[in-house]
């Protein structure tokens, strides 16, 4: 459990109590690891406190209800089909295909974030891809059932990439463990090659912020004293702005795995760029290990917790693709995972 959205993270201080325990209060602790065997409803409070002048604290309280795995699981039937069954949240980062009209299918009508989903899940629907855009931009989507996590590969999720065209996406698996039919329990990353080294990060933030006026390339900063942008391609895409229509706010902030940067100009003058393939793990990425034409198939039994140790799962029922990657290649724009399908692999 961490905080999110804090524009001003320094001297705040916290302070967690689990069901009238004090768990100890220090100053960097912004993260709390609930784990706990004890089937049935747990409270756990924080206190944030700040000092600006006068001390300023934010108190909440939440309700965590530990459950026996398998409670809710969907069991497949005949009637169960193996390809997703809908797209529950598309959250695009900025990118050359967000908003584009001529090849990324929009309409420029969608200005909510049911028809962001929606535009997605009619986009699948036909395998046609739907771009994620730049780091964090991802796409969640649910099964008609409970997929099995069956020896060897559980997964298939199509991309477009290509030898050397890859622009990887990490995956993150999760079970219905409250039985609402919603994704909002908890995600587990999939291991890949990456995990692990020190130039991923596991926690990597990214805000991205809506530029001034049309035509102008997206600004962002980091959690790490990084920024840049996305560049606006003129040349290839004419949509007002890459940033969402659908994002009100005028920044928004994606977390996820961030791998580090393979792409480099081949021919020393900006006309080729090559982005690598990654070992394996990962979707939209052309892989040797795990990669038939464009499919990635993916392992449950990869599945990590926060602090990357392994987690056995029976089952899990929704699937979220990510784009990994800050970087961009030139004349082609940023580097942004493409999903074109996410089906279940039957033995």
């Amino acid at each position: 459990i961490r905080p999110s959205q804090i524009n001003k993270s320094e001297g705040v201080t916290y302070a967690w109590v689990l069901d009238g325990q004090e768990q100890g209060s220090n100053s960097n602790r912004a993260h709390f690891l609930f784990n706990s065997t004890e089937i049935g409803q747990h409270t756990l409070e924080v206190k944030a406190t700040t000092y600006i002048n006068e001390p300023i604290e934010v108190r909440h309280t939440f309700t965590i209800e530990v459950i026996k795995e398998g409670l809710h699981r969907r069991v497949r039937t005949a009637a169960s089909a193996s390809v997703f069954s809908e797209v529950v949240e598309y959250m695009p980062a900025p990118g050359q295909f967000v908003g584009d009209m001529k090849t990324g299918g929009f309409t420029g009508r969608e200005l909510t974030s049911e028809d962001a989903r929606a535009y997605a899940e009619g986009r699948l629907r036909q395998n046609n891809w739907v771009s994620l855009g730049a780091f964090g931009g991802y796409i969640v989507v649910g099964f008609d059932h409970s997929v099995a996590n069956i020896s060897g590969a559980d997964i298939a999720i199509t991309g477009n990439s290509f030898d050397g065209s890859s622009e990887p996406g990490v995956v993150w698996v999760m079970q219905d463990e409250n039985g609402n039919g919603l994704a909002d329990d908890t995600w587990y990353e999939l291991r890949g090659s990456e995990t692990g080294k020190g130039t991923t990060y596991q926690d990597y933030e990214v805000t991205y912020y809506r530029p001034t006026a049309s035509g102008m390339p997206v600004g962002w900063t980091d959690n790490k004293g990084g920024s840049g942008t996305i560049d606006y391609l003129a040349a290839f895409h004419n949509q007002p702005s890459y940033y969402p229509t659908w994002i009100t706010t005028d920044s928004y902030t994606l977390r996820g795995t961030r791998l580090e940067a393979r792409n480099y100009d081949r021919s020393g003058n900006g006309s080729m760029w090559v982005q690598p393939a990654y070992d394996w793990g990962y979707v939209d990425n052309a892989s040797e290990r795990d990669c038939s034409e464009g499919i990635n198939s993916l392992d449950i039994d990869n599945a990590i917790d926060v602090l990357g140790r392994p987690i056995e799962l029976e089952y899990i029922d929704f699937v979220k693709i990510q784009s990994a990657v800050q970087a961009k290649s030139g004349w082609l724009g940023e580097l942004s995972t493409e999903v074109c399908n996410v089906v279940e692999i039957l033995q």
